[in-house]
């Protein structure tokens, strides 16, 4: 039995990692689309370091385009096998895949439109799927619960436990028999944070031969969650009633946006909220926040509780959801004080990209940064406080105020990350980390090793290690 690690290592995205067994069972888990602006990105989302046709089943830990962004692709290139998920991220997906492929259309439109306008010889790019590719993956989904073993074939079983992350996700547990013997592997997925609004705490998985684990915040600890909502709202003083600029947040349409939302809502309960209109500018966060509503299997206490108070978390009277093009242009036309919450969150495309390059250069405004975001992206390049930006081929002047809560991350810090495999120290084999840049790979394998962790590997992508 061995892994190949096909994407996410030694990269914060493209998470995918292939089990093959000894009598040739191919098993992948996740298979997310490769983000940023790298030169070799194309051809990253382009090549498969593996056979489509080959691979017998995929297991899903959550929705996230990073990591289920590229199933449709799978799909069209051969796959024939079945999809094992929550049903929580199968609903998801039905949204967050249409989107991106609507997305892949638009951006290779554009890509061929520019290569002819300056004559160009480059071949055109094809997208790497469209929206009619969305049904046929769809039709493979196998929606599973939480915490219960389940038999994707003789010798081989899975149990997803609630990873905290986002609505859905899950980590991944398998058991797997040969000739006798039992092997367990663990693949945490992106692990969530305890104490969050909205979600269940992160589950541990039970304690495994060889384990696979995110690192994305291995070098740093998050702000403590107290101090978040009182920041939040004061930076909605500053920005909207001293000022009265704009408010301008980028924040992933799935999970992000709902979580600010519900603190919004909780705000205007209490009667702390300013008055001042408060706009979601992002057609896919409307639809996610319907479908976040349709799934209390996945709310936490806190949540459950708020829910006898306020039968909606996600609406009040000065929230407004803008899903038309034309009243989103409206937005960056109007000077009046206002908070807008728009994806995408690394400000790499979507509306809040057009918000960015009309409000950037106003140092009435303010852009709240909420989580992430790759060195080479708007939102990367504003959070290590560069001058200007360049963007739509234009230079713009930094003169808005940046802000920064990295306390909203949906990923773990590095104590919590290890807190949650704690249960691994003495069980493990050899332990895999992936999702993650380099750098932040080493200090997080050095802090492990601190904590008594044995046997960290940082694999490579391409990289195969034998297992049993």
């Amino acid at each position: 039995m061995h892994i190949k690690f096909c994407g996410a290592a030694q990269f914060v995205t493209g998470s995918s990692h292939l089990i093959t067994l000894n009598d040739g069972y191919k098993i992948l888990l996740d298979c997310g689309l490769f983000q940023g602006k790298g030169k070799n990105i194309w051809e990253k989302n382009n090549q498969w370091l593996f056979d489509p046709k080959s691979i017998d089943c995929l297991i899903l830990s959550h929705a996230h385009i990073d990591h289920s962004g590229r199933i449709p692709k799978l799909v069209r290139d051969g796959f024939k096998g079945k999809i094992y998920t929550t049903h929580a991220t199968r609903s998801l997906c039905s949204i967050m895949l249409l989107d991106s492929a609507k997305i892949q259309e638009r951006d290779v439109e554009w890509h061929n439109r520019k290569n002819k306008k300056r004559n160009k010889k480059k071949k055109n790019r094809s997208p790497l799927y469209t929206a009619k590719d969305i049904g046929p993956t769809m039709e493979r989904f196998v929606g599973y619960g939480y915490g219960e073993w389940n038999k994707i074939r003789k010798g081989i079983d899975v149990k997803l436990q609630d990873a905290g992350h986002l609505l859905g996700s899950a980590n991944v547990t398998l058991r797997i028999k040969e000739k006798g013997k039992y092997t367990t592997i663990g693949f945490t997925g992106d692990i969530g944070r305890p104490d969050r609004p909205m979600l269940r705490d992160p589950q541990q998985m039970p304690k495994v031969d060889y384990l696979i684990t995110e690192s994305t915040y291995g070098d740093k600890n998050h702000e403590g969650n107290p101090e978040q909502s009182d920041r939040l709202l004061q930076v909605i003083k500053d920005a909207c009633v001293k000022k009265k600029g704009k408010l301008i947040i980028p924040a992933f349409s799935l999970g992000r946006t709902q979580e600010i939302v519900y603190m919004l809502d909780k705000m205007e309960t209490a009667g702390i909220l300013p008055k001042l209109p408060i706009y979601v500018d992002s057609p896919l966060a409307i639809n996610a926040t319907h479908i976040f509503g349709a799934h209390p299997e996945c709310f936490d206490d806190d949540l459950n509780e708020y829910l006898l108070i306020d039968d909606n978390p996600f609406g009040f009277n000065d929230l407004h959801y803008i899903r038309d093009v034309e009243d989103s242009k409206k937005l960056n036309k109007s000077k009046k004080p206002c908070i807008i919450i728009s994806s995408s969150g690394m400000m790499n495309a979507g509306r809040v990209k057009h918000h960015l390059f009309n409000n950037i250069e106003d140092p009435k405004n303010t852009f709240l940064i909420v989580g992430y975001c790759t060195p080479d992206s708007p939102g990367g390049m504003l959070r290590r406080g560069v001058s200007e930006i360049k963007l739509f081929r234009e230079m713009k002047q930094v003169r808005a105020n940046i802000e920064i809560m990295d306390s909203f991350s949906a990923h773990a810090d590095r104590t919590e990350m290890r807190d949650h495999i704690s249960n691994q120290k003495d069980s493990t084999k050899q332990i895999f980390l992936v999702h993650g840049d380099p750098d932040t790979q080493i200090k997080y394998k050095k802090y492990l090793k601190k904590g008594g962790f044995k046997n960290i590997l940082i694999p490579k992508q391409g990289d195969v290690v034998q297992l049993v």
